[in-house]
């Protein structure tokens, strides 16, 4: 990422960017009610139905971004930056409750399908709000990756996951203004709605994970290992590694051992360079050390803190 992009996202935080996702959810929700209005299509309700998702699910991601960037207090000493897990949970029941009711709306239409009218005029406008989301969800997914936050990911995804499904509709109703088979309307409403439970699914898993303090991605534990291999000496080793994830933070504590003989100053000015070295390699890390002597072993019961070790 050149630096002139990464300035570039820096202005787009996450509080932002959810604004603009609330903007967007208003304006394509009137296009796709309006496409809906026009054609009678349940396949344009459903889509419409689902930017209501989008709206909900952004004022609520808006609210969680803003308590996880509230500072650490004596409640709360860890920070507050695990409210994004809530935001990425709530988006994924929405989008369950939303592919329930889209089925819902389209079943009878299976059995009494109903005529399609200005199907170009309801085509149109379900272009231009994809375009919308398009092009709102790339930029949200680039930001989710500079600021590390789930809220924004989450939100993205969902809107890709919007355009992929508004392609599906306005196919369908190609197909049904090509072929004049009506059935194929509600047919491809229940397929978008199966779509879009996937997504809810991943996203509500992604969520829980996030809450039951899931360990960092292994791409950051390898540069982890990587800077401490740079610090490794025979008479210096490291072990017990453990990490975990808060939504833009990533936590890492580990146990240093050095030879007995040295002066607790050299010892603690050996881990800030390490401490240091270590969250500059893994942005949004925060690494706790703590100093043993190389012939003290640390007993600890649990079998997980056994499992991640650092490499030689």
């Amino acid at each position: 990422m050149t630096l002139s992009v990464a300035l570039s996202l820096d202005k787009l935080t996450p509080q932002r960017l959810l604004l603009a996702s609330v903007a967007a959810a208003l304006l394509t929700m009137a296009l796709k009610t309006g496409a809906w209005w026009l054609t009678g299509s349940v396949g344009l309700l459903a889509d419409a139905m689902e930017s209501l998702v989008n709206l909900s699910s952004a004022m609520f991601g808006l609210w969680m971004v803003t308590i996880a960037q509230k500072p650490a207090d004596q409640a709360h000493p860890q920070g507050h930056h695990k409210a994004e897990y809530f935001s990425s949970g709530f988006e994924g029941a929405l989008i369950v409750v939303a592919a329930a009711a889209i089925v819902w709306a389209a079943w009878p239409h299976l059995w009494e399908p109903q005529p399609l009218q200005r199907l170009d005029w309801g085509l149109g406008l379900s272009v231009v709000s994809s375009a919308i989301n398009g092009g709102l969800a790339w930029v949200m997914l680039r930001a989710a990756r500079h600021h590390r936050s789930i809220a924004l990911e989450a939100d993205g995804r969902h809107l890709i996951t919007d355009v992929w499904t508004s392609a599906g509709v306005v196919l369908g109703i190609a197909a049904v203004w090509l072929t004049g088979w009506l059935w194929l309307d509600p047919v491809v409403a229940i397929a978008m709605a199966l779509n879009i439970l996937r997504e809810g699914f991943k996203l509500l898993w992604r969520s829980s994970q996030g809450l039951m303090d899931e360990a960092i991605e292994p791409e950051a534990m390898a540069q982890v290992h990587q800077t401490l291999a740079k610090f490794a000496q025979p008479t210096v080793r490291f072990d017990h590694l453990s990490s975990r994830r808060s939504g833009q933070r990533n936590f890492l504590y580990m146990h240093m051992h050095m030879p007995p003989d040295w002066s607790l100053r050299r010892a603690a000015a050996l881990r800030g360079e390490v401490e240091q070295a270590l969250m500059a390699e893994v942005p949004g890390l925060r690494a706790t050390i703590e100093l043993l002597p190389s012939d003290v072993e640390a007993h600890i019961d649990d079998h997980v803190d056994q499992i991640e070790k650092a490499k030689p």
